[in-house]
């Protein structure tokens, strides 16, 4: 981590002018301020204020204060921008007028939850894989819902005309410490996919918010606009965002089961978190996202897969949440799920070895079945006591 002193000699040497104060609202949609170097000692001290009533779901005008501090294990270079006067960008943990943490900030949510996690000797682990649409602007620069592309599932070029735009995303994720494991064309026309190797959570969590600035500003630059909702385009496949994870426990015992047991039993609860808007329910349930609360080997009709990598890279893959999460409230959701399973040592339900896309009712019939609506979704958060447990007060009524 740097001091002050080694930042302000960074900043010096590499021709640092602008420092972007970075944080989510509680939908995890990024924000930021831009400070000049001279003030970047009074945001280490005292915090960067800003008015909190204007973001969603922090507050009203009457308490509107609120302070960013930067986490300087969190600066990096933005690449993307020029060499001379560069910009850095630091994430941010969020203070009240009174120097407490502020209690709606996403890191700080996750951040307890990784705690609860270590107090109880357990490291949970989090890779992602991102999928987006690459779609053309217009004259005028607006996005339209014209793919970039009409190629298939691991199609090459010319087929695919996004390859240099993903290779452009790897690299400058790699110019700034994040390392993508693959990448390549989705199902949809001008749909792609980039994956991610598995870190702890609150980096997972951060590398999620720097990929989806990368992936836009990337497309940005090629004229191109990235949309990651879940449904852009009516009849073909959604965006997902699935969400790898494991779980290392320093006893040396295997805790994953009851972890995947106590996820399985709380999915209906948190899926408000990870399906986050209306047009999240028009994904599920078809084109290989899940619309019923299983697990199997392999099989991509599940809700929860186990992959068939082995070693380092076993794992559970939740095959659910789409990319409009905000990945510190899902990450901490999950955490906390998965160790109620192992608290109450859980028992999984028997795997369904089926396709259930194709399965009839005598199967089908018999499953209990995610939200089907981001209405029915939120009722079964706001009802729940697991979810009042681990989230502050309000909270889910500020999400709206």
């Amino acid at each position: 981590m740097y001091s002050y002193e080694e930042l302000m000699s960074f900043i010096e040497e590499e021709d640092v002018k602008f420092i972007k104060l970075t944080f989510v609202d509680i939908k995890g949609k990024p924000k930021n301020i831009s400070i000049m170097p001279g003030e970047l000692k009074r945001a280490f001290t005292h915090g960067i204020s800003f008015d909190a009533s204007a973001v969603e779901g922090f507050g009203d005008v009457v308490n509107s204060d609120l302070f960013l501090r930067p986490v300087p294990s969190s600066m990096e270079i933005l690449p993307w921008r020029p060499s001379q006067g560069r910009v850095v960008r630091m994430f941010c943990d969020i203070y009240d007028a009174d120097g407490k943490r502020f209690e709606y900030d996403s890191r700080y949510i996750l951040s307890r939850a990784v705690k609860t996690a270590k107090e109880k000797g357990l490291t949970c682990y989090f890779g992602t894989e991102f999928e987006f649409y690459l779609f053309h602007r217009d004259e005028n620069g607006n996005p339209t819902k014209i793919p970039f592309d009409t190629a298939g599932y691991l199609d090459v070029a010319p087929e695919d005309r996004g390859e240099n735009v993903r290779r452009e995303i790897c690299f400058t994720l790699l110019n700034m410490d994040i390392e993508p494991e693959s990448s390549h064309h989705e199902e949809g026309p001008s749909q792609h996919e980039i994956d991610f190797k598995y870190s702890n959570a609150m980096s997972a969590a951060d590398n999620a918010v720097t990929f989806k600035t990368v992936v836009s500003s990337m497309a940005n630059a090629s004229g191109l606009y990235a949309d990651f909702s879940p449904k852009p385009l009516s009849n073909e496949s959604g965006n997902g965002l699935h969400i790898n994870m494991s779980v290392k426990s320093s006893d040396g015992g295997d805790y994953s089961e009851s972890y995947m047991a106590g996820l399985m039993a709380h999915i209906k609860e948190i899926t408000a978190f990870l399906n986050s808007t209306e047009e999240s329910y028009r994904r599920l349930g078809e084109k290989k996202a899940p619309k019923y609360i299983t697990w199997s080997h392999q099989n991509r009709s599940q809700l929860i897969r186990i992959p068939a990598a082995q070693g380092e890279y076993s794992r559970m893959e939740l095959r659910s949440p789409d990319p409009m999460a905000n990945p510190y409230i899902a990450f901490a959701l999950i955490i906390y799920a998965g160790l109620d399973g192992i608290k109450k040592n859980m028992k999984l339900p028997e795997p369904v070895n089926v396709n259930l896309f194709k399965a009839d009712n005598s199967i089908v019939g018999k499953l209990e079945k995610l939200p089907t609506s981001y209405d029915e979704a939120r009722r079964i958060a706001y009802e729940s006591e697991f979810v009042r447990s681990v989230l502050p007060g309000g909270f889910i009524g500020a999400d709206n």
